[in-house]
């Protein structure tokens, strides 16, 4: 029997929160327990060992079996609601890295809820016939290639009521390669198949392919459209690891600007005009480089370019690695964002380097950071690590901010009274954005509009996404039910979760020794944040927890 590996890793709000003390159960197919684990500071479980087949059946075409072993996953912690991921693929040699993206249950709910995601087998092994249709160009372009991040993804066809997720981009790259084919293929096989997801993906954003036909999102998940992506399945570490390297790069034709249609299928139970899935293996075999199997079925003028245009990134990558020895500002830069990365990651030791000169304390705290979000471990700063480090900082630091914003606002514990629908403009509408925006952080199908007091189009999209969410009739109307689930999510997400500017609305019988019990801090340090002068406490009355 062969041997392949398994890390799970529980985090919250686009991995700015890692949840520690999570109870994890993987079982095999019959229900039985194989381990029990428990997540440490960072949110991460140690590598355990799993039986599968040899890799040698995932790399046959011929092959009609399952070429690997399954397992589920089951995560449950205090304050959240549970979760469950079935029929997880284990390769031989492979280590799946399992992202648990637990949910915060609301203030009123007297028990956590189960969610499960099915993963199953990956596209190249399905039988479903692929119609992708798209244009190397269209009237719709923009004027760059441009890496959408997030990239926002709808599950399901394009017409569909299905909900959207916004992912990174390279997070969806690496979802979608885990998704269809298998990791254990060779490495140019590997890669020219992840450049053709790459630039099928950017093609569908630089020619608008949806947004100019009226829809909300980037790309679709059906096969029958587009590429396959299951949210919340594990991505493996040698298609992860080339990600990192390659994921602003994608093909086009010499001479031309546009990401080329790099449409695709399995080409054994499915052929298309694009490339062969399994075509690329045999190619692979014969020594092939990815650009000379990508050529054998795209055209023969197509080249690998590269864009640094990236949305959504504090700074851009200063073209060089970062290392001993290394100073100047993208030195700072990189070390004031570990600094504050380790308050929400504690086990990243802190720099002692001077400002600005990247010495031994600095490559320790990028080896550690590396180490957290699976990056290659060598304590240098090159294209991944840093885009990872600004994205990680952002959301860090976009926490603090709705925190502070949500103190500034006042938001109390009894919704306004007030229906609100598009069009309207003022107080109750930013108190919305502000509430949706929070959710957004922690609830992935819903996006986070635009903070202007005005209800728009973005803001009565937001209000639908979060409707679907909950079971609610979604009508774009913020009603009494609507503002209802709203307070009790965003209650729940402050009283539930750590780091997420923790509130408590205190109970009868509550003092402030009880919930500075609960909370595990002192009475002193509640009263010193929340400006008490006694210990006289109101029921009702919201508190904030350090």
């Amino acid at each position: 029997m062969s041997i392949g590996y398994l890390i799970m890793q529980t985090r919250t709000a686009h991995d700015a929160v890692p949840l520690g003390g999570v109870q994890l159960r993987v079982l095999d197919d019959f229900g039985n327990t194989v381990y029990s684990l428990t997540t440490d500071e960072s949110g991460e479980t140690e590598k355990i060992p799993l039986e599968t087949l040899d890799k040698g059946f995932s790399q046959n075409q011929y092959y009609t079996e399952t070429p690997y072993i399954s397992y589920n996953v089951l995560a449950q912690a205090s304050g959240f609601n549970s979760l469950y991921v079935t029929d997880i693929p284990i390769f031989d040699g492979e280590t799946a890295v399992l992202p648990l993206t637990l949910i915060p249950m609301q203030q009123m709910q007297r028990r956590p809820s189960l969610t499960e995601i099915s993963v199953g087998k990956p596209a190249v092994a399905m039988s479903e016939t692929r119609n992708q249709e798209g244009a190397a160009q269209s009237a719709y372009v923009l004027r760059q290639v441009v890496i959408p991040n997030p990239i926002t993804v709808h599950l399901g066809t394009p017409s569909s009521s299905a909900s959207n997720v916004q992912v990174s981009f390279p997070d969806y790259v690496k979802n979608v390669a885990s998704s269809e084919i298998y990791p254990t293929w060779p490495t140019a096989a590997l890669r020219a198949n992840i450049y053709a997801i790459i630039t099928f993906a950017l093609n569908r954003v630089y020619t608008e392919w949806y947004k100019s036909r009226g829809y909300n999102f980037d790309i679709t998940n059906s096969t029958a459209y587009d590429q396959y992506f299951v949210y919340g399945r594990p991505i493996y570490d040698s298609i992860s690891r080339i990600v990192d390297e390659i994921f602003n790069e994608y093909v086009r034709r010499q001479g031309q600007l546009a990401p080329y249609f790099t449409s695709f299928c399995n080409g054994t139970t499915s052929t298309c005009q694009g490339l062969s899935q399994w075509g690329t293996v045999t190619l692979a075999d014969r020594g092939l480089t990815p650009l000379e199997i990508l050529r054998s079925y795209y055209p023969k003028d197509i080249e690998i370019a590269e864009t640094n245009i990236i949305t959504n990134v504090l700074s851009s990558y200063p073209g060089t690695p970062l290392k001993v020895g290394s100073i100047g500002l993208d030195v700072q830069t990189i070390q004031t964002y570990l600094n504050r990365i380790r308050k929400n990651y504690p086990a990243i030791p802190a720099i002692t380097d001077e400002a600005g000169m990247f010495q031994n304390s600095t490559r320790d705290a990028v080896r550690k950071f590396q180490s957290i979000f699976n990056l290659g471990v060598d304590g240098i700063v090159g294209k991944s690590t840093w885009y990872k480090l600004s994205s990680l900082y952002a959301a860090v630091t976009r926490l603090a901010e709705l925190d502070s914003e949500g103190t500034t606002l006042g938001i109390g514990t009894v919704p306004p009274s007030v229906v609100l629908r598009q069009g309207q403009r003022g107080q109750d509408v930013i108190t919305l954005q502000y509430l949706l925006n929070v959710i957004s952080e922690y609830y992935p199908s819903v996006p986070a509009p635009a903070q202007d007091g005005i209800f728009g189009n973005e803001t009565r999209r937001a209000v639908i996404a979060f409707q679907q969410t909950m079971g609610l009739d979604p009508d774009g109307f913020v009603g009494p039910l609507t503002w209802k689930a709203l307070y009790e999510t965003y209650q729940g997400i402050g009283q539930n979760t750590p780091g997420a500017g923790k509130t408590y609305v205190v109970q009868p019988g509550d003092s402030l020794w009880l919930i500075s019990r609960k909370y595990n801090t002192t009475v002193d340090a509640i009263k010193r944040l929340n400006g008490l002068t006694s210990d006289v406490i109101m029921i009702g009355q919201v508190l904030r927890i350090p």
